[in-house]
This record gives C-alpha cells, structure tokens and sequence, in this order.
C-alpha cells in the first residue's frame, strides 16, 4: 500500500497513512517490550491517602469495611475550586482566562489491577463514579466542560503507578472537542445524519477494523488514525451525553473497554496508554444532539517529530486495517 492522506469527517484534520515506513519490519517489529516499573506498596501514597497527606475522601465506596474506591481531591491541581467564576482578562494582546475548576481523582483499591483485570463489578462501579462525579460537578454553574481520562504507565503521563483516573472540570470548551462538535454539526446540517453513527455502519459493513462487539458497544481501529494502534469505544445507541448513559449502556462500555485494553496489553507487548471520554459540554445541551459521545485508547507507541509538530499532520506508519489484524 502506498502512502495516503486521509481526511478526519468530524474534525476535519488530515492525517498520513504511511506504511512504506515500516517496509523493512512488520508493525508488530516496531513494539518494544519495556518494563513498567512498579511503585512498592509500602511507599505508595495511594495505598492510604488520607495517611499520605490527602484531604478526606469527597467519596468513598466501601466492601467489607474497607475502602475499594475513593474520590479525593488532586493535592497539585491543575484546576483550583473558588466560589467565584474564572475572570478573563488580557496581558497585552493576550486573553487570560483563570484555571478555575475541579481537579479530582478516582482511587481503586489494589495497587496491581489496572482497569482491563478489575473485576467486572469494580470495573462498572468505576465508571458509576465517573458518571456520578461528573453529574455532581456539572451543576457548577461555572463548568463549561469535564474531561474524564486515565494515563497508564510513565510515557502516558502517569507519576504514580497505583492505578488511578482523573476528571477535570474547566471554565473553557477546549479546542480538540470544538473541531470535534463543529465538524458533527456540519456533517448533520449536510446529511441529516450522525458522522459517528455513519462511521459505526461503516466499519459494521466493512467489518476488517472491528475488534470487539457486544450487544450495546463497538471497538475499532478508526480510517483516520492518529496514532498506530489508536481505539474508538462507541456505545451504539447515539447518545450525545457521557452522563446519560443508562446502567446497562454503560455496563455494555466497560465490557467492551476492558476487552480492547486486554488485546493492547497482550497483543502489543503492554505499552503504556492512555484513555478518555469525548462528550457533549456541560451547558447549553439542547445544541448538541448531533453528537455521539465515545472513549478513545491512544497506546504510547509512536513519538511525533518535525514533520506532525510543525504541521499538526499526523503520520501512522501502521494502516488500521493491519492495526485491526494484530489486535484481534
């Protein structure tokens, strides 16, 4: 296959898939075997928060009389609560606007379990609490977007190894959910049509990109991939809002997230990852009904150079149809 410029149909962005580069190895040759370092429990401040120096728990789910999850406050957040809104102002010709939100994390108990090896119940009590959290902090009236992500392992930005995730309610859209919103909007004014709905029919007919299905959700190598190995998890109900997803919607999503970060683990010999969820914003929610709310897995395989940082063009060096065989 010769090389390709792709087009992104959401955000419009185009990316290069390039697997000319890889013409001397396979793309499985390009994964490397590193060792996660793990943090000894005796010197994890997870192991015990509140005994770590955190403050007292903003929740707390307990089995058996002890703690399984806890939500607490990041002690060095980005985003700092005050019971005033961000004030925008300028420097020069330059806008400002405050860093002021929620910065929380989520704690799961066992220090060695990552999300893909919780139990199922753990597994969905997670993202009971994203969703509880994130329903919580939508009531800020000075929210205006909550971003819900986990980093797995030190490339991935991760500084402790105890499992953990983080969600972040800031004053602003931000930009890669803007080009996301616009171009779902555009292709519903053009089409009548959800892009994300088109996209799901699509690789359903297509069928060589699915790595994963169950009754509720669908995982896939996605056309436009910025990154090799990249991951879209989409319930296949077109709902716009993270937060309205029912229980058995979202039981359907975790199933379907613990399923493909078992294959990333395996099948590319463990790398560090990171995962989030792209959702509607907080305010003005009749707006967004084009939108189709997903998680997307961006294992840390590849490193952008010259040529992605000084255009903002992407280049894969595994095409996805490729991506999807070694997954699967």
């Amino acid at each position: 296959m010769n090389s390709e410029l792709r087009q992104d149909i959401v955000s419009g962005d185009w990316i290069v898939i390039a697997p000319q580069r890889t013409k001397k190895k396979k793309p499985a040759q390009l994964l490397k075997k590193e060792k996660r370092i793990k943090t000894p429990i005796k010197n994890c401040p997870f192991e015990n928060p509140q005994k770590s120096g955190n403050k007292e728990p903003i929740f707390v789910y307990k089995n058996r009389g002890n703690w399984e999850i806890q939500v607490i406050e990041n002690k060095y957040p980005a985003f700092i609560h005050r019971n005033v809104c961000a004030e925008t102002f300028h420097h020069g010709p330059y806008p400002i606007t405050e860093a002021v939100g929620h910065h929380e994390i989520i704690i799961t108990k066992n220090h060695y379990k990552n999300f893909p090896h919780l139990n199922k119940k753990t597994a969905n009590l997670v993202f009971q609490v994203f969703q509880n959290r994130y329903k919580t902090l939508a009531k800020d009236s000075c929210v205006s977007y909550i971003s819900t992500f986990h980093n797995w392992g030190p490339k991935a930005g991760a500084s402790i190894y105890h499992p953990h995730y983080q969600i972040i309610a800031i004053p602003v859209v931000p930009p890669d959910i803007s080009h996301s919103l616009d171009g779902s909007a555009q292709f519903y004014q053009k089409n009548k049509k959800c892009v994300h709905c088109v996209m799901i029919d699509w690789e359903k007919k297509y069928k060589k990109r699915i790595i994963y299905e169950n009754k509720g959700a669908i995982v896939f190598t996605p056309f436009v991939s910025r990154e090799p190995f990249e991951l879209r998890v989409f319930p296949k109900k077109h709902l716009p809002y993270f937060e309205s997803a029912s229980s058995d919607e979202l039981r359907s999503i975790v199933d379907a997230l613990q399923a493909a970060l078992i294959k990333v683990e395996r099948r590319l010999k463990d790398p560090d990852y990171n995962f989030f969820i792209h959702t509607s914003p907080v305010k003005n929610k009749k707006k967004y009904g084009h939108y189709h709310w997903h998680i997307e897995i961006l294992p840390k395989i590849s490193i952008s150079a010259g040529f992605e940082l000084g255009t903002g063009i992407e280049i894969t060096a595994v095409d996805p149809d490729e991506a999807a065989k070694i997954l699967k």
